[in-house]
């Protein structure tokens, strides 16, 4: 395990592993406590994101630590894909203890992940223009500041909506469309329908079937509670038209993971009558009180009428921060 001590102080700095997800989960769940995002991950959770495809946690990952307990951790990544503006994307991902703030223990976590983000990124994407990307968390929050300090700024906001799964709301059918739960057999055919649903959407690049199947079989996915729309007849029969995706990783709390559809079936009320669909199996299952999800405030396919219609409330905001990367040489 790479190890060093910060000079000068009491702090020792290591790589994150498999021994560490439960020191992990409690300094993650503190920052959704007291930063406000909610942003809770089980032991279990942090485990699976070690093994996440790309990432080499004895490179890419930071844990800072007072004593035995872990007060500081970093996380950099490089989607193997760019964006659909061709674009490529390394993403830094952490946080400090509130009691640890104010010592610079989150500039010094950005001083070595930045770098590995940046290297990263040219090497899965040599000469190719692109950008570092960080949550900002809340208005003002603390990582807002010291992320606006090292020059970046606030790229999209997002917003995270909630609505109870009682009184699910009533939405008609949609003739030539049949609403049911995923089966196993469904994971690429979803993969292609996110793929077209999202090649125009802002900073998402195509997934490929490795993260995708990640995405797919993680112990926090619900898939009985989420929903396709797929057509019945016409030229597109048998395709996934739309699909909510479903997780879980609060207790009576379902989240929408990801809900799209494909271009070719837009404007006749998919989205809406899988989503409806989704509510109601959350209510009828008796494990669910509430459901969320976030969505882009600058959407432009009309994403957050969508949802307030259906009964959605707003909750609060969190920003997505960049800094622009010259192309690599």
């Amino acid at each position: 395990m790479d190890e060093d001590m910060a000079p000068g102080t009491a702090y020792r700095w290591s790589r994150l592993g498999d021994e560490h997800v439960s020191a992990w989960a409690e300094l993650v769940n503190h920052l959704a406590v007291v930063d406000g995002t909610e942003e809770f991950l089980s032991a279990e959770d942090l485990a699976e994101e070690l093994r996440t495809p790309g990432h080499d946690p004895s490179q890419d990952s930071w844990a800072v630590w007072a004593g035995d307990a872990m007060v500081g951790y970093g996380l950099a990544f490089a989607p193997p894909s760019t964006d659909h503006e061709g674009q490529a994307r390394g993403y830094l991902g952490g946080g400090v203890h509130a009691d640890h703030r104010g010592r610079g223990l989150g500039t010094e976590l950005l001083d070595r992940l930045e770098p590995r983000a940046t290297q990263l990124v040219a090497q899965r994407h040599p000469g190719v223009p692109g950008y570092l990307s960080a949550g900002g968390g809340r208005q003002d929050s603390s990582a807002q500041q010291l992320l606006t300090e090292r020059g970046y700024a606030v790229a999209r906001w997002f917003n995270l909506l909630t609505r109870p799964v009682t009184d699910a709301p009533v939405v008609g059918p949609v003739e030539g469309v049949e609403l049911r739960a995923p089966r196993e057999e469904d994971e690429e055919a979803v993969r292609l329908a996110h793929n077209a649903a999202f090649r125009d959407h802002w900073g998402s690049g195509q997934q490929s079937p490795e993260h995708w199947h990640e995405h797919w079989a993680s112990r926090s996915s619900r898939p009985g509670l989420s929903t396709l729309a797929c057509a019945l007849d016409g030229e597109l029969a048998g395709q996934v038209l739309a699909y909510v995706m479903v997780g879980q990783w609060v207790d009576r709390e379902a989240y929408v993971t990801i809900l799209g559809t494909i271009p070719e079936a837009r404007g006749r009320g998919i989205a809406a009558a899988a989503l409806a669909r989704t509510i109601e199996e959350a209510g009828r299952s008796g494990d669910v009180d509430v459901i969320e999800l976030d969505v882009d405030s600058a959407s432009l396919t009309g994403a957050t009428r969508l949802y307030e219609r259906l009964g959605f409330a707003h909750k609060h905001a969190t920003s997505a921060m960049r800094r622009p990367l010259p192309p690599s040489s």
